[in-house]
């Protein structure tokens, strides 16, 4: 299963890593692994990104050397943590990248059970078990014998951690925390990343009391199963760079006694609309599938061209089918 992207990056000498443009703690953790990997084989190594990494993921040491500007000159691309071309279409958009992608080797690094949407030749490397791309790239790592660094193996654990929050999610196991505790092993530091992340998490006055607007919008359907947050532009143009509004509140919503489902809808003056999901029962990455999106279980999203009516109904309906079906086959 390794050997194919093994032999692809060992024949290049130039590569570039690309995450989508939602970056998240496990896209840009193992794009630095892999920078760190790589680097330490003599690859030069390029981290491209269409959007600013947000302020919330940068206890990541080496945030900063994720490139907006793509360089068309390396030997091979790996695309990171997606394989939904949807969410690549920042990347795809760029004069020249499709070019690229369609004549060059790209692997495709993922642990998501959506299938592939990509249009273009790749090699994929997909883990359904593992629950981080993280967690993927160390099983490269051994497979292929490269040496793992202390900072390397960080950078794997804090994806790791950043995906599964914390190593608490419903899908967790023995083998997630073997790899940790292997990474552990290794010199990263599940102390050092927490500090580090409580640091970067504190909020400002502001974004606490935005917090409390959120809350105070969330909409309930299904008798209490659905619990909806919209967040239109003005306030992602207003605060998304302290703080990502949705990750604000969707816990909290999924908390909520009934709640099945928590989803975080944003509107986008282009028409755009992304959906994150966030579930106490396996039917986030089904309802995601409704509108073309996907991811896991208990955790999913989704972007789409509609309005916001329309996806509210939409949403309420998908969500009503599948929360009756698990019920009537639990």
């Amino acid at each position: 299963m390794y050997s194919d992207a093994a032999s692809l990056i060992s024949q290049a000498t130039s590569i570039v890593v690309i995450q989508a443009e939602n970056p998240d703690g496990d896209s840009l953790g193992s794009s630095l692994a892999f920078e760190e990997l790589l680097g330490d084989q003599g690859k030069t190594v390029s981290l491209y990104c269409p959007v600013e990494i947000p302020k919330y993921l940068r206890y990541f040491p080496g945030w900063d050397r994720v490139q907006t500007d793509i360089p068309l000159n390396a030997d091979l691309a790996i695309i990171v943590d997606t394989s939904a071309e949807v969410l690549l279409t920042k990347v795809l958009d760029t004069p020249g990248v499709r070019h690229f992608l369609e004549t060059h080797p790209v692997i495709v690094i993922d642990h998501h059970t959506t299938a592939s949407t990509l249009t273009f030749s790749h090699t994929p490397l997909c883990v359904e078990k593992a629950i981080s791309t993280s967690e993927v790239i160390y099983e490269l790592a051994k497979e292929a014998g490269w040496s793992i660094t202390q900072q390397a193996a960080e950078h794997m654990l804090a994806a790791q951690l950043a995906d599964s929050l914390g190593l608490s999610i419903q899908s967790v196991t023995g083998d997630n925390y073997r790899i940790a505790a292997d990474l552990t092993d290794l010199g990263a530091s599940v102390g050092a990343i927490e500090e580090r992340r409580r640091e970067f998490m504190k909020k400002s006055p502001e974004i606490l009391s935005y917090k409390g607007d959120l809350i105070r919008r969330i909409e309930y359907a299904l008798d209490g199963a659905l619990a909806i947050v919209h967040i239109p532009w003005e306030d992602i143009q207003a605060y998304s760079d302290q703080y990502n509004p949705s990750v604000l509140v969707l816990d909290e919503m999924r908390l909520v006694e009934g709640v099945e489902l928590a989803v975080a809808i944003k509107t986008y003056p282009d028409g755009k609309v992304t959906g994150k999901l966030r579930g106490n029962i396996p039917i986030a990455e089904q309802v995601a599938g409704y509108f073309g999106g996907g991811g896991h279980p208990y955790a999913a999203g989704f972007r789409a061209y509609d309005s916001y009516d329309t996806i509210y109904k939409e949403l309420v309906s998908a969500t009503d089918k599948l929360v009756k079906a698990h019920y009537e086959t639990a």
